[in-house]
């Protein structure tokens, strides 16, 4: 069937972007056609209409105008989609036949660049090469591009859930790893793109690489080939190749993400102690990040937040920002005039990243000069600063001031939004400019005049002169007035109300007066991108400033904080242990500063292990938490909320706290406690701190408390024994405690009067001898019914329990009385016994059929044994 030449045109180019929505410029409209149309009608809500395809007949049409096709892109990727543009790449005037198209852009979840956007925007890319999983991040707003590894599906898991990526790259060929990253997306509405698998592939992504950075081989950028953390950073780049349509010349050289510097944090750690976002209702305020943020910049805050995603293991770099927060602290002045400026600073990696796009506007230019000029002032009043690391940022900052200048003085202080329109560019800033300028602002000048005249000469007083893209210049005279137009007025356009003409003066000055706005606006556009291109220059300076601006403004973050909360210098060591005298929850304190109940630790000096026990509410949750938060808060640099602490680095946080499901996954509570449990104890070290909360609940009382009991025998095998905090409600284990060696009760202090229990939110080194759940019921507010039935339940049940134990001193000393008559009975070796304990406890049925031949031939053996020593008595 016979299309329209345009139809043939957007069908040819469908076909090369099946997987996007195509966007199809037609004059001032990007249009959709076909599926496209229908379904970006219903995304944004927008108007389908249709258009003669040619026999075909009409099809399904909807557009947006193109000046503001960024907000509804964004609305279209937002939704899960990706759109490809598609540009006139010739000029109409010039183009014989049908416009040339090309589409200049795909753009993706992973490539989008939001405005206003401050987080992080990654996109993955994940391969596996052997037994490893390679795996890659950039956010191309900031140019920031991560690489590492992963040994299992888990390890990947963990990655993602800590980079949040918005897109992820994977083969058609690697199909093992499918059913994972389908499983993020699900949680996460994350898109997962798939891109070809070949041999020539492989050998293009890796050549990409060199492309992108103008390297010989990748081993110049730290990674070696082949590896699957190469292949992940060249899928990457190719990837963007493919979709941006050119070299991003921003993009940061790669880094790897497995520092040995840093203390790994995974997502239970990072939930459990509400590090980025609370639990209740996944917001920053009332995190430990919204807590520390009093950053200025964009930049400061991610900066900040990676702080706290990555604490430091590194003492000596700790110790430097400690040094830079203390001198910040104590001068109000420096710290108030720094802030002021940084205040003054816009996102200097997303904008630098746009110039890199070659998608930054005037605006873009004039807020990056604007930023630019605050680094002289913050130098200024850092290079009399003693601490290392802030005389060492006043250094590194590049002096940008001639590129700032050179910026300002060409661009007007607010240039508009559209490049294409003129108004960008200053009065003198280009000779040739202000000539184009003045010719048609003298062209102007005399239309107005002549307009003038004409109502004098015709004395048609609402005679005026008008100008459209198709008829050009006119004279517009009213139906009324007709009669009165001169021979010499040539007739352009009949209206309803309104003829209009054309003289021969008139297409004199037409052509000057269109030729120098033309001119003056082709003009201003070669000089910004001209100013666009020397700016993307200094692309790499620009982006060391930001860096070291960033990392200014968080350890400024860090002395505002310490000074508002009141929060003191930690002592940070490399030998093991913590030791925290009147700690505080920073975010619980924060809540309700008047109220909190301050309380110490001392791990690693003489008791590795601390069995926590005390009801319900009593704050057992809330003293582990603070001694994590104050452990991260010092391994990031920050001042902390206690009297005094000593801080051994840890190299890992393990959180095991609070009850969680995965029903989706076939997990329970119980199941998904088993498995962060068994993550613990296969991972952590001595240079570990370890929060177990209730180990053993939701099981029976008896497998519960075993289990618990045999999880904190694991945790004090030596090599393996990290510091540990283990609240329980098994009082039990108390007693096992103190048979343990570095091992000490506490409990959280209750005051139990007539009326009730008060939590007193004191630990002392004690063990708790009640739970007080009834207590507790009461003040949560059960039923008073419920609650004496309770009373008396648990009064029986102690009786029972009392009745039992004397039952079983009797059974004891009718014990002791049959032991004489047993005495002259052949008495069986405590070997033998052993063994018959041994093989009752065999659990055949999860053996592997080489395991049950070996017990058995072990049987055997020992079966004979004791029946020579059988037949010998």
């Amino acid at each position: 069937m016979a299309l329209t030449p345009m139809m043939q045109q957007y069908l040819e180019i469908k076909e090369s972007n099946p997987d996007a929505l195509l966007m199809f410029r037609l004059g001032d409209f990007y249009e959709l056609f076909f599926e496209d149309a229908v379904t970006a009608s219903k995304v944004l809500e927008i108007t389908l209409t249709g258009r003669d395809a040619g026999e075909q007949g009409r099809v399904p049409m909807c557009g947006v105008p193109h000046h503001a096709a960024q907000q509804y892109i964004g609305r279209l990727i937002d939704n899960g989609y990706c759109v490809a543009i598609c540009e006139q790449v010739e000029d109409p005037k010039a183009a014989k036949g049908l416009v040339k198209r090309e589409v200049i852009q795909v753009v993706t979840p992973g490539t989008w660049l939001k405005d206003g956007e401050s987080e992080s925007r990654f996109l993955a890319a994940v391969t596996k090469v052997g037994l490893l999983i390679g795996i890659a991040f950039v956010d191309v707003g900031t140019g920031e591009v991560w690489y590492g590894s992963a040994s299992d599906e888990e390890a990947l898991r963990e990655l993602l859930v800590s980079y949040r990526p918005l897109e992820m790259l994977i083969s058609d060929a690697e199909s093992a790893l499918a059913p994972k990253l389908e499983e993020y997306c699900k949680e996460t509405t994350a898109r997962l793109s798939t891109v070809p698998h070949s041999s020539t592939r492989s050998k293009q992504e890796l050549s990409s690489i060199t492309r992108q950075y103008r390297v010989v081989h990748t081993e110049a950028l730290g990674l070696e080939t082949p590896s699957a953390e190469a292949a992940a950073v060249g899928r990457l780049m190719l990837y963007l190749e493919e979709t941006q349509k050119q070299v991003l010349s921003h993009l940061k050289s790669p880094r790897s993400f497995e520092n040995a510097g840093q203390a790994f944090l995974d997502v239970v750690a990072k939930r459990n102690l509400e590090l980025l976002e609370t639990q209740r209702n996944r917001q920053k305020k009332g995190s430990l990040y919204g807590l520390l943020d009093k950053t200025k910049t964009a930049m400061g805050s991610r900066q900040m937040r990676r702080w706290i995603e990555h604490p430091l293991m590194n003492v000596a770099r700790i110790e430097a920002r400690l040094e830079a927060v203390e001198w910040l602290l104590g001068e109000l002045f420096v710290r108030a005039e720094l802030q002021e400026w940084l205040a003054r600073v816009y996102d200097l990696e997303r904008l630098i990243g746009k110039v890199g796009f070659g998608s930054a506007n005037a605006r873009d230019l004039v807020a990056i000069a604007q930023s630019l000029q605050a680094v002289p002032q913050v130098q200024a009043r850092l290079n009399a600063a003693p601490p290392r690391l802030l005389s060492q940022l006043s250094q590194d900052l590049p002096d940008l001031s001639q590129r700032a200048a050179q910026i300002l003085n060409i661009l007007v202080d607010q240039p508009p939004l559209s490049v294409h329109d003129g108004g960008m560019i200053r009065e003198g800033a280009d000779e040739d400019l202000d000539a184009f300028r003045h010719m048609h602002v003298d062209g102007k000048e005399w239309l107005a005049q002549f307009e003038q005249e004409e109502k004098e000469k015709t004395g048609i007083r609402t005679l005026k002169v008008g100008y459209n893209k198709v008829f050009g210049y006119f004279v517009e005279v009213s139906k009324a007035n007709v009669h009165l137009v001169p021979d010499r007025y040539e007739r352009k356009q009949t209206l309803a109300s309104a003829e209009r003409y054309t003289l021969p003066e008139l297409k004199a000055r037409e052509d000057e007066i269109l030729h120098a706005e033309e001119r003056a606006l082709a003009r201003e556009y070669e000089i910004f991108v001209s100013l666009r291109d020397e700016v993307a220059a200094a692309i790499p300076a620009i982006q060391k400033t930001a860096e070291r601006l960033a990392e200014l403004d968080a350890i400024l973050s860090l002395a505002t904080a310490a000074v508002e909360y009141g929060y003191v210098r930690p002592v940070v060591v490399e030998e093991r242990g913590i030791e925290i005298v009147n700690g505080r929850h920073p975010m619980v304190e924060a809540a309700a500063p008047l109220s909190f109940v301050p309380n110490s630790v001392d791990l690693g000096s003489g008791c590795d292990f601390i069995l926590l026990t005390g009801p319900n509410m009593a704050g057992k949750s809330t003293y582990m938490r603070q001694i994590a938060l104050i452990v991260l808060m010092a391994q990031i640099g920050s001042f902390v909320p206690a009297d005094s602490a000593r801080i051994g680095v840890v190299d890992r946080v393990f959180t095991r706290i609070g009850a969680s499901d995965d029903l989706g996954a076939g997990q329970s509570t119980f199941m998904v406690e088993m498995v962060e449990l068994a993550q613990i104890l296969r991972q952590s070290t001595p240079r570990s701190l370890v929060l177990l909360d209730e180990i053993g609940r939701g099981t029976s009382t008896y497998d519960g408390m075993s289990l618990a009991e045999a999880v904190m025998e694991a945790l004090l095998v030596p090599g393996r024994n990290p510091l540990t905090l283990f609240a329980t409600h098994y009082h039990e284990l108390t007693e096992r405690a103190v048979a343990l060696k570095r091992v000490e009760n506490f409990s959280v202090a209750v005051q139990e009067t007539k009326d009730g229990v008060t939590f007193l939110h004191a630990v002392v080194p004690r063990p708790a001898d009640k739970s007080y759940g009834i207590q507790v019921a009461k003040l949560a507010g059960v039923p008073g019914a419920v609650i004496k039935r309770a009373t008396e339940i648990l009064a029986e049940r102690e009786q029972e329990a009392a009745s039992g134990r004397r039952m079983l001193a009797g059974a004891d000393a009718a014990a002791e009385a049959a032991t004489a008559v047993e005495a002259e009975a052949p008495t069986v070796p405590a070997e033998v016994l052993d063994w018959l304990a041994e093989v009752e406890g065999l659990a055949v049925e999860r053996m592997t059929p080489i395991e049950a031949i070996g017990r058995l031939d072990e049987v055997v053996r020992r079966a004979r044994e004791v029946s020579t020593w059988a037949k010998s008595r």
